[in-house]
């Protein structure tokens, strides 16, 4: 059977299709105007229904990826590191869009993926409200950065801009708790949440935003591994000791999210607090200490959304 590769970027899809003997590739705009166009010039190689794979790029595969599952097609979301392996083993050369969308097809012919499932149209909803509030937020540290050291003949202009941007962060966190309370599932999960000491309202709307993550995760091992807080040593033979440290990769907005909480959880989470003072015991000082209290917090943040329940200080859920 068919399958097609496709390499994404902001403005672009590449597409290669592979029928097992030859490629037919094509370019297409990343725009909802173009999606029809795909999904029809898939049928018209009778490849309607083929597997389809991608790389999870920033948010600009979700557009193909939600428009190709509707119309039927088994979509896979690959990560990035998984394509960059196979072409390493290929001793791949070649570096282009048609190239890795080729690669792409290649790979989830011979290893075929798991099919992505898409989030519910509420966890979308709030993937796009947080996001948006991110940017904003990006967006108005710059323009206080830019104040520190701005002339006088634009800080009236600067200050216009950051009363502006703090107005649209608070409707967009409001929008955030409205959409959140409308919806009974997402606010029971996020009072969930937020009974784990360290967990505020903006953590919490993060992690909600990963929930079609987590619901792939079947051990807490695997969700700390998406927020990229696994462990990644390097080691080789008896010349190469590196240093242990933490893969990242995985979601830099989830792990973003839990540095203060991580931080307010090893003062005030009795679990957290507990496991803190046994590390410094050992030690322990620093980014070590504040990225073992990321897992740890990782590992309750399974624990009350895998058991339905509050934070039980005594049960220590954990996963």
């Amino acid at each position: 059977m068919a399958v097609l590769g496709i390499d994404v970027s902001k403005a672009t899809l590449d597409v290669a299709l592979f029928d097992g003997k030859k490629f037919k590739t094509k370019v297409f705009a990343n725009t909802p105007r173009a999606m029809p166009e795909l999904v029809q010039w898939l049928v018209s190689h009778g490849a309607a229904g083929c597997a389809i794979g991608m790389e999870a790029t920033g948010s600009y595969w979700e557009l193909a990826a939600i428009a190709l599952h509707d119309a039927g097609h088994p979509v896979s979301v690959l990560n990035p590191a998984q394509v960059n392996a196979f072409a390493q083993a290929e001793l791949s050369r070649a570096k282009t869009d048609v190239a890795d969308a080729k690669r792409i097809a290649r790979f989830v012919g011979l290893h075929q993926p798991p099919a992505w499932t898409p989030p519910s149209v509420a966890i979308r909803s709030l993937q796009a409200l947080v996001r948006r509030l991110d940017a904003l937020l990006d967006l108005r540290q710059q323009e206080s950065n830019r104040l520190d050291v701005a002339h006088p003949t634009v800080r009236a202009s600067i200050e216009t801009v950051l009363h502006a941007l703090d107005d649209e962060i608070a409707r967009l966190r409001q929008a955030i708790a409205d959409h959140i309370d409308q919806d009974p599932d997402l606010r029971q999960r996020r009072d969930w949440l937020e009974s784990i000491p360290g967990i505020s309202t903006r953590t919490s709307a993060i992690v909600l935003a990963h929930l079609d993550a987590f619901s792939r995760c079947t051990t807490a091992k695997q969700w700390v591994a998406y927020a990229g807080l696994d462990c990644a040593i390097v080691q080789s033979g008896t010349s190469v000791r590196g240093r242990a440290a933490i893969s990242k990769r995985g979601s830099a907005q989830l792990r973003r999210a839990l540095y203060f909480p991580a931080l307010v959880a090893l003062q005030h989470n009795p679990i957290i607090k507990v496991f803190g003072e046994r590390l410094k015991g050992n030690g322990k000082r620093g980014k070590v200490l504040l990225c073992a209290a990321m897992r740890k917090l990782m590992h309750l943040i399974f624990g009350v959304l895998k058991h339905h329940q509050p934070f039980d200080p005594q049960a220590g859920l954990a996963g």
